[in-house]
C-alpha cells in the first residue's frame, strides 16, 4: 500500500509495525520495542514509518520477493547481524531454503565470494537453530 497524503505520521508507523510484526515476527518486535529508549525511538519509528511502511508494505513486490532481495543485499554488504534476523524472517515470508542457497550462488558471483561464505556460514547456524522445514 503506498503512502497516501492523507495518511499521519503516527498511521504509518501503526502500518509499518503491522507488517514488522508480521515479517520479523511478535517476539523480536516485542524485544526491539521493549529495549527502546529516548536516544533511539526516532530511530525506531523512522524505521517502522520508511522501511516497514514505505516499502515493504508497498504492492508492487511481494513479501517473499521483498525477503529475497534483503537477504542477498544484506549478504552483500556484509550486515551479519541483520542477515541471520531476515533469514530467520523466511520462515514468515514463504522463502524455501534452496531458495536462499541459489540466491546466496548469485551474491558469491556478484558481490563476492567472501561475503557468500559468510553469508553461507550464517544461513547454516541460523537454519540449525530453526526447526525444520516442514515436508510439502
Amino acid at each position: 500500500m503506498p503512502h497516501t497524503e492523507n495518511e499521519t505520521p503516527d498511521s504509518l508507523v501503526s502500518r509499518g509495525m503491522k507488517t514488522r510484526r508480521e515479517v520479523l515476527g511478535e517476539e523480536y518486535v516485542d524485544a526491539a520495542m521493549a529495549s527502546t529508549t529516548d536516544f533511539d525511538a526516532d530511530f525506531q519509528h523512522f524505521i517502522s514509518a520508511t522501511a516497514w511502511a514505505g516499502v515493504w508494505s508497498r504492492a508492487g513486490l511481494s513479501r517473499r520477493d521483498r525477503s529475497l532481495i534483503t537477504i542477498t543485499q544484506l549478504a552483500s554488504l556484509g550486515y551479519q547481524d541483520e542477515l541471520a534476523l531476515h533469514l530467520r524472517a523466511s520462515a514468515n515470508t514463504g522463502l524455501s531454503r534452496g531458495e536462499i542457497k541459489e540466491a546466496l550462488l548469485h551474491v558469491a558471483v556478484y558481490a563476492g565470494v567472501p561475503a557468500a561464505n559468510i553469508a553461507f556460514k550464517i544461513a547454516k547456524q541460523v537454519f540449525a537453530e530453526m526447526a525444520p522445514p516442514s515436508a510439502t
